[in-house]
Order: C-alpha cells, then sequence, then structure tokens
C-alpha cells in the first residue's frame, strides 16, 4: 500500500467519528516530518478521542505501523504518526488556537471530498 492509501484510510476513519473541518496538506518537499498532514477536530474530549482511537484502529487493520500517538488522555490536540502521514486530531478551542493551517499555508491543500460521507 502507499502513502495516499494510508492518506484515505485516515480521512475516512475521521470522517466516521464525525470529525469536523478535515483538511489534508501535502506536506513533500516542506517537511521532513512527513508527506501528509491531516488536521481536524472534535467538541468534546471523548469525540476527539474517538477520532484518535479510529484513525490509530484503521491504519492497523491494513497493516500501517503506527509510531506514536501523544496528547490521548488530555484530548486537546492529539498527534497520530503513521510515518509519512501524520494525523492532528484537536478539540474545537484548540484548533483556533494553534492554527496549523496557517503555520503550513505553503502547503497545497488536497481535495479530499471526494472521501467525506
Amino acid at each position: 500500500m502507499n502513502d495516499n492509501q494510508l492518506l484515505t484510510i485516515a480521512v475516512k476513519a475521521a470522517d466516521d467519528k464525525r470529525a469536523e473541518d478535515i483538511v489534508a496538506l501535502n506536506m513533500k518537499g516542506i517537511s521532513l516530518i512527513a508527506d501528509y498532514f491531516i488536521i481536524c477536530h472534535g467538541n468534546s474530549d471523548k469525540q476527539v478521542q474517538a477520532i484518535a482511537r479510529e484513525i490509530k484502529e484503521k491504519a492497523v487493520e491494513n497493516h500501517y505501523d503506527v509510531k506514536r500517538m501523544e496528547g490521548y488522555d488530555e484530548a486537546k490536540w492529539i498527534l497520530i504518526d503513521l510515518g509519512d502521514v501524520v494525523a492532528h486530531v484537536f478539540h474545537r478551542d484548540e484548533r483556533s488556537y494553534y492554527n496549523l493551517e496557517r503555520l503550513w499555508g505553503d502547503a497545497p491543500t488536497l481535495n479530499i471530498q471526494s472521501e467525506l460521507s
């Protein structure tokens, strides 16, 4: 499987748990950390945790390694490192505070609408 398939799996997993404002950024040539960033948010601690857990579980089901997951207990900003794809799952207030979309404003946004329900 390739990075695009992993990206699709993670985006669908976030969408399945009703993540809001899902954005995928192409980080190739911009960041050494990952090829793609997924940024989304939930409206409660429980929803943020459910989104992160679903992304992790779907990645594992499809034989991808989850390198690290941080921030799960606090549920304000959970980072799921899937290697070439890094998912950032925020609580609504934290997302607007950190504003990663602006920080990485030079990264092209990918069209993921076909993946969303």
